[in-house]
């Protein structure tokens, strides 16, 4: 795919407003809305996305990343996983392209605010500046399952994070369709399961962590169904640092 380097500015999208039809399409699960994209140097995500994701959040899925409104759901969308196609003809594959919730974000009446590799990736062959001079089009989508080969889910020690006073982790390499809904860590001292504080996004939070190798424990929900706790054994060590992610040997499908 070649991108023009000319489309990948910040711009303000002046467009006439069209409320989008919020619909059921022909393929189960699926719904009609509207996308369009924001612009990066590089055509890639932003590193400072609302889902608390850093560098991680720019590059993952090739950049193929998108923010969302309606879907981010106060954070829980964050790491969920969509098929979205265009509904330009003529212009728009039939695959579409997948992307991976990183952000928050409002567009003209969209669901969808993708970065420009996504975006272009919905195009077809030699197609892909016509459908970025649209700027906004009409879109199907539906929730997919994450893949992320020879990753297993992991826990990324957010930057903020000061041992041994603060802990700020984020879920990362989240497999499935799953919601993460709540986290709780094992004191062990105590016997007992300490909440942490959703703080934005995917990032979850606490002050004065217990002391030693962490386990946690994620509350996770499929599709409306009742949800279920899942245990990350010693995922983090006596002396974890701020900015590395640590392997939960473990993938939620």
């Amino acid at each position: 795919m070649v991108f023009n380097n000319s489309h990948c500015i910040v711009f303000l999208l002046v467009t006439i407003i069209i409320y989008p039809a919020i619909c059921y399409g022909q393929e189960e699960n699926s719904l009609y809305t509207r996308a369009t994209y924001y612009g990066s140097p590089d055509c890639y995500g932003t590193p400072s996305g609302a889902c608390g994701f850093g560098e991680y959040g720019r590059k993952i899925y090739d950049g193929k990343v998108s923010g969302v409104s309606r879907l981010y759901r106060n954070g829980t969308g964050c790491g969920a996983c969509y098929q979205v196609r265009c509904k330009v003809p003529g212009h728009c594959t039939d695959e579409g392209t997948k992307i991976v919730v990183t952000d928050h974000g409002e567009g003209d009446h969209t669901d969808f605010i993708l970065s420009v590799r996504a975006y272009s990736d919905m195009a077809t062959s030699g197609m892909a500046n016509h459908l970025l001079a649209y700027g906004v089009v009409d879109v199907e989508y539906r929730r997919v399952p994450c893949r992320y080969y020879g990753y297993n889910l992991m826990i990324k020690v957010h930057e903020h994070s000061r041992f041994c006073n603060y802990l700020a982790i984020v879920p990362i390499y989240q497999s499935g369709a799953f919601d993460i809904e709540a986290v709780e860590v094992w004191q062990a001292d105590c016997k007992e399961w300490r909440g942490m504080r959703k703080a934005y996004g995917a990032v979850w939070d606490m002050p004065n962590p217990p002391k030693g190798s962490l386990t946690f424990r994620v509350q996770v929900s499929l599709n409306g169904e009742a949800a279920k706790w899942v245990q990350l054994a010693d995922v983090l060590p006596d002396e974890w640092k701020a900015g590395i992610a640590y392997d939960t040997y473990l993938m939620l499908d």
